[in-house]
Parts: structure tokens; sequence; C-alpha cells
């Protein structure tokens, strides 16, 4: 049996699959200093097969598959990209249960699932994740329809999940979430807490809330709540209507990635920071290198937050969409910048999404307020602007010892990616 210490406990962890064990797998990615130590993770004794898979259907296959079961959602936040989508969009739980039976096949190992509010379908996940015991699952979620029966049903289950979503403290979180929210989620975490589910917290930072969420003091209170592991998610200007005062300057996206590099340091408490950990998952992994993203109209994303498609999952099989043109095109690209600290093509490389978006059979997928590549790069070219002298500083103060592990999993995530017909 394996074991994590949170919070300064020493917690047991099940094998494969369970929830615990894909919160042991990040800790390990994320401290994988050497070729041994990211050989060991747990999941890469599947390392071979992998290979043998991608090889044999000559395509990359996402080992983390991000699908949103639902568009509606019981909440409308402030910036939300969700909100952009068409309402009471649904894939078929018909066609979920196809899907997650072919990616298993393939050897995708984890499901993660935003939306919309994934809980406004409640008793298909809990089917779906019931039968298909042989992966894991996740839900990105308001929390706000916790209950203690669902409580009991997540223990009952084993291989299912939630990453709760909150904006820092009450005065924040009813900011965008609306008033009572705050109160909702926290009461989710007491429930969670309680039967020992290894939850993880998620956020969505921005400019008005980026000092409070990677404080000391609402990380600790996070860690008091129960949570095992966090998600941080810059905030990006997606959709026509975006309101960009929300997307965070230079410095204040570097101050969020000192803060939360010198916690986890020094608490061991592993903290996702999405937009700045590039260096430590070798670039950009969309498109179905390592991620994938399907909305809930069904278009084949290559991440949750790049809104623009050109193959439906409704009128094609799973390894079919994986063949998608776009896909490979955005494959082919990468990485996209030498300096992983910049690897993101909307947000640090605006103009690859422009080119990348230039084809006529590529659309966006924001149904209610669609954007060109074009229109929002124009939002982002002075953000990429800015950071990247920043980014080269960070990443020459970078230890030498960190550079070379870059080095050593660069050659197996990417340059071994001829293995992953990219």
């Amino acid at each position: 049996m394996k074991h994590l210490t949170i919070n300064g406990e020493r917690k047991a962890v099940p094998p494969f699959p369970h929830h615990k064990e894909y919160v042991y797998r990040c800790y390990q990615f994320f401290k994988a200093k050497n070729l041994y130590s990211f050989l060991t993770i747990p999941g890469h004794y599947k390392f071979v097969r992998e290979i043998w898979m991608q090889k044999k259907h000559k395509v990359a296959i996402p080992r983390d598959l991000l699908i949103d079961p639902t568009s509606d959602c019981n909440l409308k936040c402030k910036g939300c990209w969700a909100a952009d989508y068409e309402k009471h969009s649904n894939i078929t739980y018909e066609k979920l249960d196809s899907i997650f039976t072919e990616a298993a096949e393939l050897g995708v190992m984890d499901i993660l699932m935003p939306g919309g509010e994934p809980l406004m379908r409640k008793d298909d996940i809990v089917a779906l994740a019931a039968k298909h015991q042989n992966l894991t699952f996740s839900m990105f979620t308001n929390a706000t329809l916790v209950d203690e029966a669902f409580a009991d049903k997540l223990v009952e289950l084993g291989n299912l999940n939630l990453f709760i979503s909150i904006e820092g403290y009450r005065e924040d979180t009813d900011f965008r979430r609306g008033k009572g929210t705050y109160d909702k989620v926290i009461k989710a975490m007491d429930l969670l807490k309680a039967r020992d589910i290894g939850f993880g917290f998620s956020v969505c930072y921005h400019s008005k809330n980026y000092k409070v969420i990677c404080s000391d003091e609402f990380i600790g209170f996070m860690r008091e709540k129960g949570a095992w592991f966090a998600w941080l998610f810059n905030y990006l200007p997606i959709g026509s209507d975006a309101d960009t005062s929300l997307c965070c300057t230079a410095e204040q996206r570097a101050y969020v990635m000192k803060k939360t590099d010198e916690y986890y340091k020094k608490h061991d408490f592993l903290l996702i920071d999405f937009a700045n950990s590039g260096h430590k998952s070798i670039g950009c992994v969309a498109a179905g290198n390592d991620f994938l993203h399907i909305n809930a109209n069904g278009d084949v994303e290559p991440c949750a937050f790049c809104h623009y498609s050109d193959t439906n999952i409704n009128d094609k099989t799973f390894l079919e969409a994986l063949n998608s043109p776009f896909l490979k095109t955005f494959r082919n690209k990468k990485p996209f910048s030498q300096n992983f600290l910049t690897p993101c093509p909307m947000m640090d490389l605006p103009e690859e999404i422009v080119k990348l978006t230039s084809d006529k059979s590529v659309i966006s997928t924001h149904l209610a307020n669609p954007e060109s590549g074009e229109e929002l790069a124009q939002k982002t070219r002075h953000l990429a602007k800015n950071w990247q002298p920043v980014a080269e500083k960070i990443y020459e103060g970078l230890p030498k010892a960190e550079k070379r592990r870059f080095g050593i999993l660069n050659w197996l995530l990417h340059a071994g990616d001829k293995y992953k017909y990219r």
C-alpha cells in the first residue's frame, strides 16, 4: 500500500483505479527529478503498452480526458468561459459510455469533468463511474449540489472525486459566484473531510483575488478544510464578451508562481498552477499529448481553454476524433517555445493560435459568443509581450538540477513523441 503525507497525516493510498491514487500520481509527477523517479510513477508501468498502442494506432493517446457532460449550470459566475457555450448541450449517457469504454481500451487512465456544472447530471455520472471501475473520475464542481447522500456515494464508489471551485474567502467567492455560494462550498468540504475523501480545491485567479488565493493563510485554511491538493487557473479572456480587466499582469502572474512554489517546498502541499507549470510538464500538454477536451456539444478541443475544433465526437469514434487534422497540426507545432514558462499558444504566444486556427475547417466552439483566433490574440498580445521578459528572467534563475530534470523529461514526453505519432 502506497502512502501520502497530507496535512501532516500519513494517509493510505489504494491502488489504481482510485481517486486517491490519482492525487498520488500528481504528487509523484511534480516531484520527479530523474529518469528513474519518472518511470516509477504509478501508471508508468504501462509505459511500454502506451508506446505500443500509439504505434499501433499511429496517433497520440491522452492519459487524461477532459469531457463536459453538460453545459448547464446552476450558477452564473463572472468571467466563466463555460457561460459562453450553448446552454442545454449534453452528451448522452450512451455516448459517454461508449467514449469511456473506447478510451480505457486505448490506455486513457483518468476522466476529468469540467462543465457547465457536472453535478447537474449527478445520477448519470455515478452510474458511469460504477460501470467503468477501470478508470478514475473527477469533477470540477461548484459543490453547491453536494449533500450527505452524494458524499456517501463517493465513499462507496472509490473512483469518483471532486475538485471544488472557490475564489478565496466569502467576499471573493461570492463576488464571482453569487451570494451564499461560499457557505455552501465550505459545507461540502466539511462533508468530504468527515469521510476522508481526498478532494482538491480549484481556483481561478485574476487581478482582484490573486494575492488572497496564494497566501499562506488561505492555502492553510483549505488544508484545514481537508483539501489534498489544488488546481490554480489563470483567468483567460476567452469569448468575445470576456472581461479583460480581470487578466493578471505579468507581475501578478509571477507573484502567484513565486508564492505557490514557496508554499509547496515548505509544506509539501501540491499546487498545480496551470499557467506557470509548463516547465514542470515540459510545455503544452494539449491536443492529445497527455490532455484532450470534449465539450458538451461534442466538439473535440485541444484543451479546456482552447475553444476551437474541426471534429465532433457525436459522429465519430474516439479514435477517429484523435486523428483530427487540427489536433495533428497542433501536436506537430509543439513545443511552441523552448522556454517552458511560455508554453501556451493562446496566452504566451498568441501568433501561434492565429496560425493554428487559420484553416477554414477550424471553427470557434463559443456558440453564444464566437471569436476567431485573431480576435482572441488581440486581447492577449500585450499580456504575452509583458510576460516574455519576466519568464526569461525566472527561467534563467532556475537551479541547474531543475533544468537537468526538464531535459530528461523533455526527451521522454516530447522528443519521444516520435513514438506517439504527433
